[in-house]
């Protein structure tokens, strides 16, 4: 069997790429760089030099291909680059989908995300559900548009897509606002918890890859499977974390509401300054939603069962610690500068909250 797979140097394509060579798949995998080259290599996959946008570039690599996996995208909170996302989640979506159909390729799988389902109002909903806006981030917003202005017209016109809704994912060699809040709790240096009520969906980078893989293997075509873990509030998700670390959780918690109040000094500070992701202005908006959403379907149809909680965020920490005594002697910049936003934004929240507080008494 011959996959061809966009995305393999991400955090999630990687795990894809080693899944796929280790069922004994015949991987050609898009990249870049010489780095991603030799990254492709060693997990025994073929490198294809390469862009999305560039369908020549793929051609020859995609033909014959008994599954394309269109895993590449733009994921930032936080940045104004919207022609960017767009360049990469629309137009490179329909390119890669375009050019898999054009080949006859039997079944092309379409990674989207359940942020298309956007702000879900504490409701966990399922595959049906349907949301036209208004959309909280760029990377919602351009993902919303790659799976129904892209990938499920393609759908309605023969092509043999199966679109896959990844929930929050989490695991070691995450670069994302889950792992950065994980380890500012871990080193002790996350000074409250903000927006405890945010709530999303757990699973495992593993858990998500094989269910890719799961729905090129059986899945229905034109069908949507969403993969998603438990539905958790961050409030709760920081006290598990406590649970399992033994580490003592924030007792600070500054609601969502607060935060929303004071959104226009955080805008007016980025222009300055830049932000960690989950202190930027867009993180304000994105923090005071829910994000939830079920993975029944994709457990009855295609047999996806992802490890439980304890375990994948237990894996994830052994992974934070191992990687702190090679940082004890000088502490990473970006870490510092993490903790040291984290501080000021909550410090300003909370004096400008008091002072606020004092003008109505």
């Amino acid at each position: 069997m011959k996959a061809f797979v966009t995305g393999g140097t991400g955090f999630l394509g990687h795990h894809v790429v080693r899944k796929l060579v280790e069922r004994d798949y015949e991987v050609y995998a898009l990249t870049r760089s010489k780095q991603g080259e030799a990254e492709l290599h060693s997990l025994g996959a073929i490198p294809v030099h390469g862009d999305i946008n560039d369908p020549d570039s793929m051609r020859e690599a995609m033909q014959d291909s008994d599954v394309v996996f269109h895993v590449a995208g733009w994921y930032k909170i936080g940045s104004d680059e919207w022609m960017e996302a767009e360049a990469i989640n629309v137009a490179g979506t329909r390119s890669v989908l375009g050019l898999a159909w054009d080949l006859g390729v039997p079944k092309i799988i379409h990674t989207s995300t359940v942020a298309v389902y956007g702000d879900t109002k504490g409701e966990l909903v399922d595959e049906n559900y349907f949301q036209g806006g208004p959309f909280l981030s760029e990377y919602d917003r351009t993902k919303w548009l790659a799976h129904y202005k892209v990938a499920q017209p393609m759908i309605e016109r023969g092509a043999p897509i199966i679109i896959v809704a990844p929930g929050g994912v989490y695991g070691p060699g995450d670069h994302m606002m889950t792992i950065d809040l994980m380890e500012l709790f871990y080193a002790g240096k996350l000074p409250a918890v903000p927006a405890p009520g945010f709530t999303w969906t757990y699973a495992h980078v593993e858990d998500i890859a094989e269910g890719l893989i799961l729905a090129a293997e059986k899945g229905e075509i034109g069908e949507t499977y969403i993969l998603a873990g438990p539905a958790i509030p961050l409030g709760e998700m920081v006290d598990f974390w406590g649970q399992i670390t033994g580490r003592k959780a924030p007792l600070l918690r500054v609601p969502a509401s607060i935060l929303q109040a004071f959104k226009p000094i955080v805008s007016a500070l980025e222009t300055i300054v830049p932000l960690p992701e989950f202190v930027s202005s867009e993180a304000i908006d994105v923090l005071n939603a829910t994000y939830m959403a079920r993975a029944d379907k994709a457990r009855v149809e295609l047999d996806w069962h992802p490890r439980s909680l304890q375990e994948g965020m237990s894996e994830t920490f052994r992974w934070i610690a191992a990687r702190r005594p090679a940082e004890a002697a000088a502490e990473s910049e970006r870490q510092r500068k993490i903790a040291a936003y984290a501080l000021l934004a909550t410090a300003t929240v909370l004096l400008l909250w008091f002072l606020g507080r004092r003008r109505t008494d």
